[in-house]
């Protein structure tokens, strides 16, 4: 047995996984490092692998990625019919909601205006009417890991939580409201802040639309952390420039990575982070990745269940 390991681990994890593989080869590659030998003759992959060739090995049996989203191991081809495609779903809960809050703490207390100021030594008070996460409607497209965890800390600012999801509107912890995404266009104009925790599929592409952007509140804060495509940059763009929005907060792009000469990186209150909002920068998601990985190579071994199967037609992780 071969276990490909793309990524850094622990010591504590990775000694597990040592243990349970026994006898077994397991191969740290990162990045470039990787080859197509690596990819050709794994039967465990546990990361993100380059994904030209993987079609290619009949017997790779698992795919652990370190990743949520998982869009781009789904599309027809990419791996054999038989692999398993784990993801890293409740890694990143609540490192990305930590940057949601901070954004949204940031646009309404207007700290980088006044970090401008600082520069310049100008000791200027903003005096205009401030927006408060306290009693504020809060739209979350997406009511998994991520959307949870930052609907809990909108809960406790003191502001009303709804949630938007595929199907079922069965309650969900933190949340006031849940709804399905066919009732968007009448929740989008009531809100005051709206939050997107969307993968990328054909489903969601472009679900804030032109005119959905533009029936949103004058004051209304929209930010995404999901992915750039569920969002039409273009109409955002214009939407910031014409005052028809309050501001944006994105971590996410469309186009990825945004082009230097992108008009959207000067539309005013447009406030751009390069997709750093989740990562394995962070002990508290790496911890979770590795426990996620190690329980997964004991199921492919025969041992326990497998955590955050994917399901390849609709990138979403199966219910369990």
């Amino acid at each position: 047995m071969k276990v490909l390991l793309t990524y850094d681990m622990e010591p504590k994890y990775l000694a597990q996984l040592k243990e349970i593989l026994k006898d077994g080869e397991l191969v740290l590659k990162k990045g470039k490092e990787i080859t197509d030998e690596d990819v050709l003759t794994a039967n465990v992959i546990l990361g993100n692998p380059p994904k030209g060739r993987l079609h290619e090995n009949a017997d790779l049996g698992l795919v652990a990625l370190n990743s949520a989203g998982s869009t781009d191991y789904c599309e027809k081809g990419v791996l054999p019919d038989s692999t398993v495609l784990t993801n890293a779903t409740g890694a990143y809960g609540i490192i990305i909601s930590e940057w949601m809050s901070g954004m949204i703490l940031n646009i309404m207390n207007r700290f980088p205006e006044y970090r401008e100021n600082q520069k310049e030594g100008l000791w200027k008070r903003n005096m205009a009417e401030r927006q408060h996460i306290y009693g504020a409607k809060v739209l979350i497209l997406g009511t998994g890991n991520i959307g949870s965890e930052f609907a809990k800390r909108m809960k406790a600012f003191g502001a009303v939580t709804i949630g938007v999801r595929r199907s079922s509107t069965k309650s969900v912890e933190f949340f006031d409201e849940i709804h399905l995404n066919s009732e968007l266009d009448e929740l989008i104009p009531e809100a005051d802040i709206i939050a997107m925790c969307l993968p990328g599929t054909d489903k969601t592409a472009h679900i804030m639309s032109r005119e959905r952007i533009f029936s949103m509140k004058k004051t209304a804060i929209i930010i995404n952390v999901g992915r750039g495509t569920a969002i039409d940059t273009d109409a955002l763009n214009d939407a910031l420039r014409e005052g028809a929005i309050a501001a944006c907060g994105l971590d996410v792009t469309d186009p990825e990575p945004l082009p230097q000469d992108h008009p959207l990186w000067k539309a005013p209150n447009a406030y751009i982070t390069p997709h750093i909002s989740g990562g394995m920068n962070s002990p508290v998601s790496r911890g979770v990745i590795a426990e996620v990985a190690v329980n997964n190579v004991k199921a492919y071994l025969g041992q326990g269940e497998y955590r955050n199967v994917v399901d390849r037609e609709t990138g979403y992780k199966i219910s369990e």
